[in-house]
C-alpha cells in the first residue's frame, strides 16, 4: 500500500488554508472530523448563493442545478479516480448508498457475506437485514483492532459473495489495505463493497487500482460537506447486477418526456437517485470537493504528520493507553486513547469542551481526528489540555 510520508504543510500555506475556515478565528480547536466537519466559507457562500437565488432571484433554478450535479459528479470522479462521472450517484448518506447495493443484489439462501466486528452500524445493518432472505453473515472477530488480509483468507467460504468493510475503522482508526483486499476479492469473484466515509477526503482512494466494486461515502466528515448528501460509486458490471427496489422519475433515460412511461432505465448510476436530490447541499458539497481537489496532493501527509504527533505525545500521559495503530501504513486521521484508570471520561471530555476543544467521546475513549487545516499548535494545546483533564479523579 502506497502511503504518503508524514509531511506537515508549511506555515505560510497552512495559514492560507486556515483562512477558508472561519471557526479557526473563534478560538475553536476542532479535532472531530471523524464525526462532523465544520463548513468552510466556500461551502457556506455557495449554499447561501443558491438559496438566495431560490428565494428572490430566478427561483426556478433546476436547469442550472442539473448542470451543477454533473459538475459535482466529475469532482467526485477525480477525487476517487472513478472511470466516469456516470459511475456516480448522489445520495442522501452512506446508509442510503449501502442499502442500494445490499437490497439490490439477487440473493439466494445460503449466500454468505463477510463482515468484521469493528464496523460502525451503518455498515452492519444493511447486511444483517438480509438474514431474513436466508443469507448468512460471517463476522470476523478482530481482538487486536486490526482487519487483515490473512483474516479474510481464513474466513472465506465457497459461497462468500461479498466482502464489506470500512476503509478506515471509526473507533480505532485502523486503515485496511484495500489494494490487497481488492485483489483477493477480484480473483475469487467476490464483490468488494467499501464504506469510505472515514477515508474519502483524508487519504487517497483509487477505486480502480483498489479493485473496489462499490464505494459509499457521506459528505459531512472528511469531505467537509453538508449533511444529507454523499455519493455511491459502483462499476458498470455491478450496476448490471443491482436492481433498485424503488424508482423515481429521474431514473429513466429521458425523464422530461413525461408521457412515455415505458422508457428504459438510464445507463448511468443516476438511475439510483430516483427524484430530486438535496440541491442546496449539492451546491455546498461541490464547493467542499473543489477545495479538497485543490490541496489533494498535501492533505494525507499533513494529517499523518499531525496524527504522529498525537500518537507520540498522548502515549506519554501516565496511565493512558493508545487504542489506535502506530504504523503509518495502518492509520489515517483517527487517534483514539483510553483514559487512565480513575478518570471519569465524561468529566474530562466536558473540560475539553469548556476550552473549545472538540473531539469525540466514544465508548469511554477519547477520539481525536484532525484535518489538513489543523496546526501543530492546536495539537500541542489539545495534548496539554488532555493531560490537565485527566488529573481530575472520578467523582
Amino acid at each position: 500500500m502506497n502511503v504518503a510520508a508524514p509531511q506537515l504543510i508549511p506555515d505560510g500555506q497552512l495559514n492560507q488554508i486556515r483562512s477558508i475556515f472561519p471557526h479557526t478565528t473563534k478560538g475553536i480547536v476542532h479535532l472531530n472530523h471523524a464525526a462532523v466537519s465544520p463548513l468552510s466559507a466556500r461551502v457556506l457562500d455557495a449554499t447561501i448563493a443558491h438559496l438566495q437565488d431560490r428565494s428572490s432571484g430566478r427561483i426556478e433554478t433546476f436547469p442550472e442545478d442539473l448542470k451543477q450535479i454533473q459538475t459535482t459528479k466529475v469532482s467526485i470522479q477525480q477525487l476517487i479516480n472513478a472511470e466516469s462521472p456516470d459511475r456516480i450517484a448522489l445520495v442522501g448518506n452512506t446508509s442510503d448508498a449501502l442499502n442500494i447495493i445490499a437490497s439490490g443484489l439477487d440473493w439466494k439462501p445460503g449466500d454468505r457475506i463477510l463482515l468484521n466486528d469493528l464496523e460502525f452500524p451503518a455498515n452492519i445493518y444493511p447486511y444483517f437485514h438480509l438474514k431474513s432472505l436466508g443469507v448468512e453473515v460471517d463476522l470476523i472477530h478482530c481482538p487486536d483492532g486490526r482487519f487483515t488480509p490473512e483474516a479474510v483468507y481464513a474466513s472465506l467460504r465457497p459461497r462468500t459473495r461479498l466482502l464489506a468493510l470500512s476503509a478506515v475503522q471509526f473507533l480505532s482508526g485502523y486503515r485496511s489495505d484495500l489494494f490487497v483486499l481488492g485483489e483477493i476479492c477480484r480473483a475469487r469473484g467476490i464483490l468488494f463493497v467499501v464504506d469510505g466515509i472515514q477515508a474519502v477526503g483524508a487519504v487517497p482512494i483509487d477505486v480502480q487500482s483498489m479493485r473496489i466494486d462499490a464505494l459509499a461515502a457521506g459528505a459531512p466528515k472528511w469531505q467537509m460537506g453538508p449533511q444529507g448528501i454523499g455519493f455511491l460509486y459502483l462499476t458498470d458490471e455491478v450496476q448490471a447486477r443491482v436492481h433498485q427496489k424503488y424508482l423515481g422519475w429521474l431514473a429513466v433515460e429521458n425523464p422530461f418526456n413525461f408521457s412515455d412511461h415505458d422508457q428504459p432505465l438510464v445507463a448511468s448510476a443516476r438511475r439510483y437517485e430516483g427524484g430530486t436530490i438535496n440541491i442546496p447541499g449539492m451546491w455546498g458539497y461541490h464547493a467542499a470537493l473543489t477545495t479538497l481537489l485543490e490541496y489533494k496532493g498535501i492533505i494525507e501527509g499533513h494529517i499523518l504528520g499531525l496524527t504522529q504527533i498525537l500518537i507520540d505525545e498522548l502515549q506519554k500521559i501516565d496511565g493512558a493507553r493508545l487504542f489506535s495503530p502506530t504504523s503509518v501504513n495502518e492509520r489515517a486521521g483517527i487517534v483514539t486513547i483510553v483514559p487512565p484508570h480513575g478518570v471519569d471520561p465524561q468529566v474530562a471530555f466536558e473540560m475539553l469542551l469548556d476550552r473549545k476543544i472538540i473531539i469525540s467521546l466514544r465508548e469511554g475513549k477519547f477520539r481525536y481526528s484532525p484535518h489538513f487545516y489543523n496546526s501543530v499548535e492546536e495539537i500541542a494545546f489539545t495534548v496539554e489540555a488532555t493531560k490537565e483533564s485527566f488529573v481530575r479523579p472520578a467523582s
